[in-house]
């Protein structure tokens, strides 16, 4: 094996899993996750020795990342949902699963547009400033700035109206 596959090996190595995790917050799929990652870290081979001279390395995958996910969001076949057998009417007595928080907020989460999910998960899951955030996504930095603040309001709207209704269950 060359130095260059060595180097791409122990890349790969030791950010697989934060990739995964990133990529799974953006489409809140694992399989599908797991197909982002394969598709990004095959762009990042081909172009290892290119990627490899980058000043920050890990924003530059982040970004390959991001653009993967967005372009699979625009494919035709990813807003079908298909099922085996639909029921004749709803179950009401089923009623609602318990939920952790961490799972609430992974649903609110998906609840957001794509652009704004791919803020907030930059800007706070992956920690980057917003200079770098603006970097990954090629937009302004004041783009990146309203996008979270909307990104966050949204966030606030949809769990104080999710609490409520929860609430209103609960009586």
């Amino acid at each position: 094996m060359t130095g260059r596959d060595d180097e791409f090996r122990d890349y790969v190595s030791a950010r697989l899993e934060p990739l995964r995790r990133t990529a799974y917050l953006f489409c809140r799929d694992w399989h599908t996750a797991d197909d982002l990652v394969s598709i990004t870290l095959s762009k990042l081979y081909r172009n290892w020795r290119r990627a490899r001279d980058a000043d920050n390395l890990d924003a530059y995958v982040r970004g390959m990342l991001t653009n993967a996910w967005l372009d699979e969001r625009r494919r035709p076949w990813r807003r079908e949902r298909s099922t085996d057998d639909v029921p004749d009417r709803a179950d009401l007595a089923a009623g609602e699963p318990d939920i952790g928080e961490r799972e609430v907020l992974l649903d609110l989460l998906g609840r957001l547009a794509p652009r704004r999910r791919a803020v907030v998960v930059l800007r706070f899951y992956c920690d980057l400033s917003v200079e770098e955030t603006a970097q990954v996504l090629g937009v302004s930095s004041g783009t990146v700035k309203s996008q979270a603040a909307r990104a966050l309001e949204t966030l606030r709207l949809l769990a104080s109206s999710d609490s409520a209704v929860e609430s209103g269950r609960q009586r």
